[in-house]
């Protein structure tokens, strides 16, 4: 059933992924890597990160164990889900009615000509905060019911919404282009939200809301304190797992604030090796976690910590093979993967080679990233957020730290580093959370005898397939196919 699922959710996530680097082609066909390519990167880096937050797990990793535990569950969906949008529009509108003071914030190193053109664009695409959260809640109310197509396919909408935007104005200004695509981002996520209705209603959730208003209004006041209470302790948990599940994505938010400071194109450069970064660790770790989860947090719940334990070890083998294949295959082929996905139109040879070097720089940690990604699911199963979210801010500011001390030398490709040299202590700090002697004794020595001899052979595989794709890239640009 697991392994279901979690094709269910890889391939639901490299459907999203494949259009997302369809998307990142057009975008740096159409605007390069200079001021307008910067200026959208920067106005969409909030509400992405937000958006990567919630939907990659976020979310639902403190959600699901308060949900599954609620004796009024449909009292207390309704009232996070009210809490939540009410706080979100809130904040929406005052970022609009304020942009300028917000545009200086997110980009605190740019041009005050440069913030001038990002104003609006900023507050146009701080409205998807509102519909991603609410695509993000229904996924988390389908993945209960381990339903988990919605939830793995659905960004798929907002990238076709954003490609077509970009297909239709690429004549266009560059700053009309910029404004069209941040428009596409809304109408992505209105249709992100539309796919979750017709399952909602299959499974019973929109009953379960009407029964939910039905009990917040007639509650007796035994019921009403046991609701509050029920609510309070999933809000004393969701900053903390918010902490703790997003350190990576996090990560990648301060680099961009940093990065503005850099030359023109860093923010562009980070941007670009971050997604196809972003690829393996969604395609395994995420996929996996996302379907382990409900599991592990019923497991623990049940008190049957063998079990738990069986299925940490299961995901820890898979994924500790696939993200080394998939760091040594990423920088063996950096040069070429980059080429490949972006070189044309703006982009050239020179962006090339600075994009590449900073995606060996996150590439280092990958492995780290995605291990440590199913291990906190430990933490989270057993409601310990707190734990987990001082664990991410030790990381975060030990990762900040290393930003600033490197970026003299490495330019961008310092904040990658710095991004993966957190990882690894993010991952530290996480097994010895679980336990090392626990962890020690999930280790299999034949597993990692065969993981060696799969990177060894994987060299001699790659230096073939290096050949492979140069002739590729050169049959692309050919017959100009993009």
């Amino acid at each position: 059933m697991l392994k279901k699922f979690f094709l269910t959710n890889s391939s639901g996530i490299l459907c999203s992924r494949v259009a997302g680097f369809v998307r990142d082609l057009l975008s740096a066909s159409v605007l390069g890597s200079g001021l307008y390519s910067d200026i959208f990167f920067v106005a969409f880096k909030f509400p992405n990160l937000f958006r990567r937050i919630f939907a990659e797990g976020a979310f639902s990793q403190s959600f699901l164990p308060a949900f599954i535990s609620s004796r009024y569950k449909g009292a207390f969906l309704f009232g996070i889900f009210g809490v939540f949008s009410l706080f979100l529009l809130a904040f929406t509108l005052v970022v609009s009615h304020f942009r300028l003071f917000f545009t200086k914030l997110l980009a605190f190193g740019f041009s005050p000509h440069a913030i001038e053109l990002a104003k609006d664009i900023v507050a146009i695409n701080f409205y998807y905060l509102l519909l991603v959260f609410w695509a993000t809640f229904f996924s988390a109310l389908l993945q209960y019911k381990n339903y988990f197509w919605v939830s793995a396919y659905h960004t798929v909408l907002l990238n076709l919404a954003m490609i077509c935007a970009l297909v239709w104005h690429k004549d266009s200004d560059l700053l009309e282009v910029v404004r069209a695509l941040s428009y596409g981002v809304l109408c992505g996520g209105c249709a992100q939200v539309c796919l979750h209705f017709y399952p909602l209603y299959k499974l019973g959730f929109f009953r379960l809301f009407a029964i939910g208003v039905h009990s917040l209004l007639h509650a007796n006041p035994t019921q009403k304190a046991t609701i509050k209470q029920e609510r309070k302790q999933f809000f004393r948990q969701f900053l903390p797992s918010v902490l703790g599940n997003s350190a990576a994505q996090i990560s990648a938010f301060i680099d961009t604030l940093i990065a503005s400071f850099l030359a023109t194109g860093s923010i562009s450069y980070l941007y670009y090796a971050n997604r196809i970064f972003q690829l393996p660790l969604a395609l395994f770790a995420i996929a996996t976690s996302t379907a382990l989860f409900p599991t592990i947090a019923r497991a623990i719940k049940n008190k049957d910590h063998e079990k738990a334990t069986a299925h940490l070890k299961q995901a820890f083998e898979f994924l500790s093979t696939m993200l080394l294949v998939c760091t040594l295959g990423g920088m063996f082929l950096s040069k070429e993967i980059i080429a490949l996905l972006f070189e044309r139109g703006q982009f050239g040879a020179q962006d090339v080679a600075e994009c590449s070097k900073v995606f060996c720089a996150y590439l280092v940690g990958l492995a780290p990233f995605g291990v440590a990604k199913i291990f906190a699911l430990w933490l989270y199963a057993h409601k310990e957020q707190g734990k987990a979210a001082k664990i991410a801010i030790v990381s975060l500011i030990f990762g900040v730290l290393c930003s600033l001390s490197l970026m003299p030398y490495l330019k961008a490709s310092a904040l990658a580093l710095s991004s993966s040299l957190s990882g690894f202590l993010l991952c530290g700090f996480y097994l010895k959370a679980f336990g090392f002697k626990r962890f020690l004794g999930m280790i299999s020595l034949s597993k990692c005898a065969f993981l060696g001899l799969l990177l060894a052979l994987e060299a001699v595989v790659l230096a073939l397939f290096v050949w492979v794709l140069q002739n590729l890239k050169a049959w692309i640009f050919l017959h100009h196919l993009f």
